[in-house]
Protein backbone atom coordinates (compact mmCIF):
# COMPACT_ATOMS: atom_id res chain seq x y z
CA UNK A 1 0.00 0.00 0.00
CA UNK A 2 1.49 3.62 -0.55
CA UNK A 3 1.05 6.75 0.99
CA UNK A 4 -1.34 9.13 -0.31
CA UNK A 5 -0.06 12.03 -2.61
CA UNK A 6 1.28 15.48 -0.72
CA UNK A 7 -0.29 18.68 -2.06
CA UNK A 8 2.71 19.79 -3.68
CA UNK A 9 2.94 16.78 -5.71
CA UNK A 10 -0.91 17.05 -6.57
CA UNK A 11 -0.03 20.52 -7.58
CA UNK A 12 2.66 19.75 -9.57
CA UNK A 13 0.63 17.28 -11.73
CA UNK A 14 -1.71 19.75 -12.52
CA UNK A 15 1.29 22.29 -13.14
CA UNK A 16 2.73 19.72 -15.50
CA UNK A 17 -0.79 19.07 -17.23
CA UNK A 18 -1.70 22.60 -18.17
CA UNK A 19 1.91 23.69 -19.47
CA UNK A 20 1.41 20.63 -21.94
CA UNK A 21 -1.98 22.03 -22.46
CA UNK A 22 -0.70 25.76 -22.80
CA UNK A 23 1.89 24.32 -25.46
CA UNK A 24 -0.92 22.36 -27.74
CA UNK A 25 -2.72 26.22 -27.49
CA UNK A 26 0.30 27.73 -28.64
CA UNK A 27 0.99 25.37 -31.45
CA UNK A 28 -2.53 26.08 -32.30
CA UNK A 29 -2.67 29.57 -32.57
CA UNK A 30 0.78 29.77 -34.71
CA UNK A 31 -0.79 27.50 -36.85
CA UNK A 32 -3.94 29.52 -37.42
CA UNK A 33 -3.29 30.29 -41.10
CA UNK A 34 -1.23 27.32 -41.93
CA UNK A 35 -3.47 25.54 -45.08
CA UNK A 36 -4.40 22.29 -43.56
CA UNK A 37 -3.79 22.07 -40.16
CA UNK A 38 -6.08 20.49 -37.54
CA UNK A 39 -6.36 21.81 -34.47
CA UNK A 40 -4.51 19.88 -30.83
CA UNK A 41 -6.42 18.63 -28.04
CA UNK A 42 -5.46 17.57 -25.02
CA UNK A 43 -7.31 15.47 -21.90
CA UNK A 44 -6.36 14.79 -18.87
CA UNK A 45 -6.47 11.31 -17.03
CA UNK A 46 -6.70 10.39 -13.47
CA UNK A 47 -3.32 9.26 -12.43
CA UNK A 48 -4.01 5.23 -10.90
CA UNK A 49 -1.89 3.78 -8.39
CA UNK A 50 -2.42 0.21 -8.11
CA UNK A 51 -6.20 1.05 -9.72
CA UNK A 52 -6.85 3.25 -6.60
CA UNK A 53 -7.16 7.23 -7.90
CA UNK A 54 -4.23 9.53 -6.85
CA UNK A 55 -5.97 12.46 -7.27
CA UNK A 56 -2.94 13.61 -9.43
CA UNK A 57 -3.45 14.26 -13.18
CA UNK A 58 -1.64 13.63 -16.22
CA UNK A 59 -2.08 14.42 -19.48
CA UNK A 60 -3.23 12.50 -21.80
CA UNK A 61 -2.81 11.63 -25.82
CA UNK A 62 -2.76 14.23 -28.36
CA UNK A 63 -6.18 14.45 -30.61
CA UNK A 64 -6.33 16.17 -33.34
CA UNK A 65 -9.94 17.65 -33.54
CA UNK A 66 -11.86 16.13 -36.47
CA UNK A 67 -13.83 18.64 -37.80
CA UNK A 68 -14.24 19.66 -41.51
CA UNK A 69 -11.27 21.72 -42.59
CA UNK A 70 -13.14 24.79 -44.47
CA UNK A 71 -12.49 25.64 -47.87
CA UNK A 72 -11.05 29.01 -48.84
CA UNK A 73 -11.78 30.61 -52.64
CA UNK A 74 -7.92 31.98 -53.68
CA UNK A 75 -7.58 31.26 -57.14
CA UNK A 76 -4.02 32.29 -56.69
CA UNK A 77 -2.73 30.46 -53.91
CA UNK A 78 -0.22 27.55 -55.12
CA UNK A 79 -2.36 24.91 -53.40
CA UNK A 80 -5.57 25.44 -54.76
CA UNK A 81 -7.65 23.25 -57.00
CA UNK A 82 -9.30 23.28 -59.92
CA UNK A 83 -11.80 25.37 -58.72
CA UNK A 84 -10.07 27.54 -56.70
CA UNK A 85 -10.10 26.11 -53.14
CA UNK A 86 -7.74 25.22 -50.60
CA UNK A 87 -8.21 23.57 -47.39
CA UNK A 88 -7.65 26.23 -44.71
CA UNK A 89 -7.42 25.51 -40.70
CA UNK A 90 -10.13 24.44 -38.02
CA UNK A 91 -8.00 26.77 -35.31
CA UNK A 92 -10.77 29.28 -34.22
CA UNK A 93 -8.57 31.84 -32.11
CA UNK A 94 -11.27 33.61 -29.97
CA UNK A 95 -11.83 29.48 -28.56
CA UNK A 96 -7.82 29.41 -28.30
CA UNK A 97 -7.44 32.14 -26.52
CA UNK A 98 -10.75 31.76 -23.80
CA UNK A 99 -8.40 27.97 -23.34
CA UNK A 100 -5.22 30.03 -22.85
CA UNK A 101 -6.30 31.88 -20.22
CA UNK A 102 -8.29 28.96 -18.51
CA UNK A 103 -5.08 27.08 -18.82
CA UNK A 104 -3.06 30.17 -17.20
CA UNK A 105 -5.85 30.30 -14.71
CA UNK A 106 -5.42 26.68 -13.37
CA UNK A 107 -1.67 26.63 -13.61
CA UNK A 108 -1.47 29.82 -11.15
CA UNK A 109 -4.48 28.27 -8.78
CA UNK A 110 -2.19 25.07 -8.73
CA UNK A 111 1.07 26.87 -8.23
CA UNK A 112 -0.49 28.87 -5.17
CA UNK A 113 -1.28 25.78 -3.39
CA UNK A 114 2.23 24.50 -4.02
CA UNK A 115 3.48 27.84 -2.31
CA UNK A 116 1.03 27.50 0.40
CA UNK A 117 2.00 23.71 1.00
CA UNK A 118 5.87 25.20 1.10
CA UNK A 119 5.08 27.69 3.46
CA UNK A 120 2.80 25.68 5.84
CA UNK A 121 5.86 22.95 5.53
CA UNK A 122 8.47 25.81 6.59
CA UNK A 123 6.10 27.15 9.60
CA UNK A 124 5.88 23.30 10.58
CA UNK A 125 9.95 23.51 10.83
CA UNK A 126 9.74 26.66 12.92
CA UNK A 127 7.62 25.52 15.55
CA UNK A 128 9.95 22.01 15.89
CA UNK A 129 12.89 24.33 16.11
CA UNK A 130 11.62 26.23 19.16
Amino acid sequence: MTEPLSAVELAVSGMKSQSVRLRHISENIANADTPGYRRKTVAFQEQMDFGRPTGAVAPGPTRLDRRDLPEIYDPAHPMANDEGYYAGSNVDLVVEIADSKEASRSYEANLRVFEQSRQMGSSLLDLIRR
